[in-house]
Order: structure tokens, then C-alpha cells, then sequence
């Protein structure tokens, strides 16, 4: 692991996980996305300073917006998602509340919408429990063998998915999610999508057209963390609460899960005790090694989802809600 961006509430830490540089304090900040082939390049989606971008590592940050859209992308509207395709590093992705998906091809330069997502006929039922009002893209994955194969998760009321790159939207499938918040997809199950979401833990084996609930062992069905072991589609972590009130607050309960087979095991071995821990936001290792988890106690490695050790120290200022984490 050479620099981890970890986004909190109210700031960004830069660092290698055993010390760490702030970044964009007081931003109320909501995702975070770097790609390994552009380590100094990485985006952070804010509530009212729209989509920062850092191309040097952190030092220095600027807002990035479409400047041909009614909606700026770098203004008023709430960047609730943001993901580097894996398949170039200059093509970026982003979501919006209201929701909309953009597009840069340029390493965030210029940006354009992928109209027609709120065309669909589901959208008269998407709303966000918070601010029933409006709803937002909480999180955009793409087909590991195919660029224009776009997943996104709407919070809340559906997955969609779009073959051609957000030319056209396929709407939600029956049997879908419909609080879907964290997406994954595995290169050696390259038709296989993941998702954890408020209404449980779900997976396709066809591109999402049908889903399975595999939920044995999984007691806590608010999911919200998710990571795949990169070197094992068929192992998966989830963090888990018995509601939302639990999992997004520091004085909740929260849980990390490890699927490997038919069940979901408890997998907190060197974590924090689940009293005060808010949910954890997980991610593969991109060095090959395992998995990580940021929490509001620390950032935490395992190279197998089951047993956790502490990385570095973690100061009393950073005991927040984690919003995102991206490891170059």
C-alpha cells in the first residue's frame, strides 16, 4: 500500500496508513475514488463544493465540473459517488443528488451527463428515507471485462445498469435491491455483481439481470461495507447493523461479516468492539494482500477477512462516521 485517501465527515487523511497528512478540512465530504495506475490523481465528492480533484497526491485540491450542464457537477448538487474505471485510468465517473451520472474521459477535465437515467419508469419511486424529497447515485461499478457496462446503485429505490456506457439504462429488475449502497465486481467472475444494501445482502451471476440472497448467518441485515478478496471472488466482507440509526452513528453497533461459502460468519477478530463502532467501509487491498477496513477507530488490515490487526495510530479528531476509502 503506497498512499491511502481516507474520507471522514469533515476531512480527507492522506498518508501510508502509519501516519497521516489532513486534507480538505471542514468539507462535508461524502466519497472518495484514486486508481492505482494514477496514484496522485484522486477525487473526493462533496456536499456544496462539489467534485475535488487532487493531481499531485493530495498537496493541492481544486473543484472539477461539466461546464455545459444545467446541474454542474462542481456546484450546488451534492457528488454523492465517484469511480475511476479500471479499464483506463483517464475515464471517471461520477453521481449526483439529485441523481445523475457524468462522465469524464479526460481524468476529470470535462465532464458530460449520461442522460435519460430518471426517464425510467421506476424513478417515481426513488427516495432517499432522509430527505424523501429527492434521491441520489450512491455508487457506480463497471463490468470488469467490458468498459461501457455501467452498474449504479440508486439510494434509494434501485439498481440500474447500462450496456453501452449510459447511452441507454436498463431498469430495475425484479427482485432487485432497492437500498443498494455499496456495488462490487471480481475480474475472475467478470458477469458477477455484488451489492450490499439496507434491504440485505444480494448477487448476480448474469450482469444483474437476476439475483440470489444468500443470508445464512448474516444477522444484522442493514449492510452498507463491502469488499471482495482479490484473489477470490467466492470471499466476500460485508459490515452490517440492525438498522441505519446503528450503523451510521459513533455510539452505534456495527458488524464486519466474511462469506466464503454457504454462510456468513461474524469476522471481528482484532476489530473494535461493535458498541460505538459506526459501520466500516471496506476495500480490497491493492496490493493483492487481503482486505482493509476504515472505522471511526482506525484503519484495519486482514489478508483473509477473518482475523484484523490495527495499522499506525489514529488521532481522537478522527473517531467519525467513515465516508470512503481508496488505496493506490
Amino acid at each position: 500500500m503506497d498512499t491511502c485517501y481516507a474520507a471522514l465527515d469533515d476531512r480527507v487523511l492522506v498518508g501510508d496508513g502509519s501516519s497521516w497528512t489532513e486534507r480538505l478540512r471542514g468539507r462535508d465530504i461524502e466519497c472518495v475514488a484514486a486508481a492505482h495506475e494514477a496514484p496522485d490523481r484522486a477525487f473526493v465528492g462533496t456536499v456544496g463544493s462539489g467534485l475535488q480533484r487532487t493531481t499531485d497526491g493530495g498537496e493541492t485540491w481544486r473543484s472539477v465540473e461539466p461546464p455545459s450542464t444545467e446541474r454542474a457537477l462542481g456546484g450546488g448538487d451534492r457528488v454523492t459517488s465517484v469511480t475511476v474505471s479500471p479499464h483506463d485510468p483517464d475515464v471517471v465517473w461520477a453521481g449526483t443528488e439529485p441523481s445523475a451520472v457524468y462522465r469524464s474521459m479526460d481524468g476529470g477535465e470535462t465532464w458530460t451527463e449520461r442522460e435519460g437515467l430518471t426517464d425510467l419508469d421506476s424513478e417515481s419511486n426513488w427516495a432517499f428515507p432522509p430527505r424523501p424529497h429527492t434521491h441520489h447515485v450512491r455508487w457506480i461499478a463497471l463490468a470488469p471485462d467490458d468498459p461501457e457496462q455501467l452498474y449504479v446503485a440508486i439510494e434509494a429505490g434501485a439498481f440500474v445498469r447500462s450496456p453501452d456506457g449510459g447511452e441507454t439504462w436498463i431498469d430495475r429488475p425484479d427482485g432487485g435491491r432497492r437500498d443498494n449502497h455499496t456495488l462490487a465486481v471480481h475480474p475472475d467472475a467478470p458477469s458477477r455483481v455484488y451489492t450490499a444494501a439496507g434491504d440485505g445482502y444480494a448477487q448476480s451471476e448474469d450482469r444483474g439481470a437476476t439475483w440470489t440472497y444468500p443470508q445464512g448467518g448474516l444477522d444484522h441485515r442493514y449492510v452498507w461495507g463491502l469488499a471482495v478478496h482479490p484473489d477470490d471472488p467466492d470471499c466476500v466482507v460485508v459490515s452490517a447493523a440492525h438498522g441505519p440509526q446503528s450503523a451510521h452513528s459513533t455510539s452505534g453497533q456495527s458488524y464486519v461479516y466474511r462469506r466464503t461459502g454457504d454462510e456468513w460468519d461474524v469476522a471481528m477478530d482484532g476489530l473494535p468492539d461493535p458498541n460505538g463502532l459506526a459501520r466500516p467501509v471496506l476495500s480490497a487491498d491493492s496490493d493483492g494482500d487481503g482486505f482493509l477496513a476504515l472505522t471511526n477507530r482506525g484503519l484495519f488490515r486482514s489478508g483473509d477477512g477473518a482475523t484484523w490487526e490495527s495499522i499506525g495510530s489514529w488521532d481522537d479528531d478522527y473517531e467519525q462516521v467513515p465516508r470512503g476509502l481508496a488505496v493506490v
